[in-house]
């Protein structure tokens, strides 16, 4: 899936903030997806990216699943706003596994403040079929500049 062309000024907002992380190109995760309250950030494989039995490593398919919550909650928040995380739960359902990741994230319930965010994580087979590989559950607080 292509990288996204932003056409609002949410999307526009989330791109700009989105290409301030260097880690993310490093890794090279794409901002795929832009909607209120919903964020899809996809990467392709790479072997450099393992842990030890060759599967992606914990700590990216973590980074994919958090970027794209914290995005998806950035959605919800007035302009103006940026948005950390607080807290996360990640389970490891399958290995990482696949030719390409995807994190769709959604905004679950968005407070003044708070935001609760879930997130599930894929990874794209040669067989075309997407496997479900990861499931995030997380906590955004807005912050509002001074």
């Amino acid at each position: 899936m292509p990288t996204l062309i932003p056409k609002t000024p949410v999307q526009q907002r989330v791109l700009a903030n989105f290409q301030q992380q260097n880690f993310l190109g490093l890794i090279g995760a794409e901002l795929t997806l832009v909607e209120p309250g919903r964020v899809v950030i996809e990467m392709p494989f790479d072997p450099k990216l393992t842990q030890q039995h060759q599967a992606l490593h914990a700590g990216v398919t973590s980074t994919i699943a958090d970027t794209a919550a914290g995005y998806a909650a950035l959605t919800t928040m007035p302009e103006g706003a940026d948005v950390m995380t607080i807290e996360f739960k990640v389970n490891l359902m399958a290995p990482g596994r696949g030719v390409r990741f995807k994190a769709d994230a959604r905004a679950v319930r968005t407070g003044r403040t708070v935001t609760v965010v879930e997130a599930r994580v894929s990874a794209l087979q040669e067989s075309g079929i997407w496997v479900e590989t990861a499931s995030f559950l997380g906590t955004m607080i807005c912050l509002m500049p001074k």
